[in-house]
């Protein structure tokens, strides 16, 4: 492997811009781990972004590091990575997740960060840069995930209708209190289990890059540590465009349906962490919204709102990678 050996301040700088995608990933993000206790109003969005930025940090020595190495190393060939590609993934990830936070459509900052990754990679490498069973895995998951949140969460509506048919109304509201706020919790670990760690990966094949992975590919304490905070504190800045988006306009919500599609999405990210796939936390959640919204009747669901975020994720990899190469480019004029 030869190493494009840069100066120590450019390799903080980029180790800056990858923590600063992670702050605005919280940010752009922060409205799945919280739509459905705003819009429910079981919690006040002040109470709601500290509970979620709380959980998100607690994912820290919870989860092993396994989407952290898919990201490093299972997208790109690690070894022809350089500091110019890290520079045009992140810049092409964070430019449209800025377009889509702006728009308040909630895309996912996973492809776009994936898109400008493989951007940038064809542009210096070609194709021989792209490992293909780990694009295969997380390109599936795009099309999975959603799908088997939905069905996930519509099953469990069915499932506890009928388990809590011949408990009174406000005794169901209350025992959902609870269990919405638990679920939301697990949703939030599982959002920062998941998200913070692709950017591990970034800074660890940046790290690797120059040299400086030691014996191999490995994420330091540091890393770890470090876009945990990120990420925790972007959530703490909220998301409210998108918040909207999916806490109301999809379907609307109340504590058995937001207990629902929180449990359902918990469940997907707590999977897709184990096995390593670099899941959108977004897609996910969204398809687990529009779950609980069918499972009551399908005329609960927005559908024309649904469609045109299903239109922006078809567009984000494509998109995000045009923009990667672009700045790949830039970064090699300049």
């Amino acid at each position: 492997m030869s190493h494009a050996i840069i100066t120590l301040p450019l390799l903080i700088t980029l180790v800056v811009m990858a923590l600063a995608f992670d702050f605005l990933n919280g940010l752009h993000d922060a409205a799945n781990s919280i739509a459905t206790v705003v819009s429910t109003r079981l919690l006040t969005p002040v109470q709601a972004v500290l509970f979620a930025a709380v959980f998100n940090f607690a994912a820290y020595r919870t989860f092993g590091l396994k989407v952290a190495e898919t990201v490093g190393k299972g997208i790109i060939n690690k070894d022809v990575v350089t500091p110019q590609v890290i520079f045009g993934a992140l810049v092409g990830a964070m430019v449209w997740n800025i377009i889509t936070w702006w728009r308040g459509i909630p895309s996912s900052s996973s492809h776009a960060l994936i898109g400008g990754l493989l951007g940038a990679g064809l542009s210096h490498a070609g194709p021989k840069a792209i490992v293909w069973a780990g694009v295969t895995k997380t390109t599936t998951a795009i099309v999975l995930s959603p799908v088997l949140g939905l069905v996930l969460s519509m099953a469990l509506m069915l499932i506890t209708a009928w388990l809590f048919v011949r408990t009174s109304a406000a005794g169901a509201e209350s025992i959902f209190k609870r269990l919405h706020l638990l679920s939301a919790a697990a949703y939030s670990v599982g959002h920062g289990a998941n998200d913070a760690q692709k950017t591990m990966g970034i800074i660890a094949v940046l790290l690797y890059s120059q040299g400086l992975g030691g014996h191999g590919f490995h994420v330091p304490g540091w890393v770890v540590l470090s876009c945990y905070t990120a990420i925790g504190l972007g959530t703490l800045s909220g998301g409210w465009k998108i918040i909207e988006t999916m806490g109301s306009r999809i379907t609307k919500l109340d504590q058995h349906s937001g207990f629902c599609a929180s449990a359902g999405g918990s469940i997907m990210l707590f999977a897709a962490s184990a096995f390593g796939i670099p899941v959108s936390t977004t897609h996910t959640i969204t398809g687990c919204v529009v779950g609980v919204g069918a499972a009551q009747r399908a005329s609960a669901v927005r559908w024309g709102v649904a469609q045109r975020i299903m239109v922006a994720w078809l567009i984000t990899i494509p998109a995000s990678a045009a923009v990667g190469a672009l700045f790949y480019w830039l970064a090699g004029v300049v």
